[in-house]
């Protein structure tokens, strides 16, 4: 008769949950599948998105071309291009692509081929992010359109200016730049790159001038 085995010998190992949040240098733990406002501070986003390539670095300079800077080349066309929005509609451009400081910034061909599941997780994240800093959760669809509008001009920009693309393939994928002040088309007409220090100086520091009462 074969030796009896003792009970625990055939069990299986107890497996942990498997981890679905991002501890914060500030000490907050996001839960990504459940995000709450009160575990999300904007010092975390800055340095997150100051450090978060876009173009999946793909780009010419001595840095990497952030989330931070694009953020705030995106609401600089939306104020622009939108005279007499309020700190609030600005602040949401400059917040546009805040879920990417924990999820990362996805190639427009990726997000596609993942799907619609991908912008759902996205949004909840944006949703939470906006209830923690006091804007709708979703916003007015005047306010999305106008926010969409100029992320596009600004990738038509970034687009040529930095990622190595024709002016025709920027004009085909991204449209027509339109008409912005002197100002801000010479700025945008020399973009380069910043520093991961200085884009995170410059994104907290533009949260706060739209976030003063």
């Amino acid at each position: 008769m074969s030796e009896r085995k003792p009970e625990t010998a055939d069990a299986e190992p107890a497996r942990l949950k498997p981890r679905a949040w991002q501890r914060m240098l500030s000490g907050r733990r996001l839960d990504l599948l459940d995000p709450s406002a009160e575990d999300i501070e904007i010092g975390d986003i800055a340095h997150g998105l100051a450090r978060v390539a876009r173009w999946n670095g793909q780009t010419v300079g001595a840095h990497a071309f952030s989330v931070a800077e694009h953020a705030l080349i995106v609401e600089a066309i939306a104020s622009d291009l939108n005279a007499g929005w309020s700190r609030a509609d600005a602040l949401a451009a400059l917040l546009h692509d805040a879920p990417e400081y924990v999820i990362g910034d996805l190639i427009s061909p990726f997000k596609t081929a993942i799907g619609l599941d991908y912008k759902s997780f996205e949004l909840r994240i944006l949703g939470a992010i906006h209830q923690r800093f006091g804007l709708p959760a979703t916003l007015p669809t005047h306010i999305a359109a106008a926010i969409k509008a100029a992320d596009r001009i600004a990738a038509y920009y970034e687009a040529t200016r930095l990622a190595g693309f024709t002016e025709q393939e920027a004009l085909l994928y991204f449209g027509e730049p339109g008409r912005l002040s002197a100002g801000l088309a010479r700025r945008l007409g020399s973009l380069s790159a910043l520093a991961t220090h200085e884009a995170e100086a410059r994104f907290l520091a533009r949260f706060d001038a739209l976030s003063q009462d």
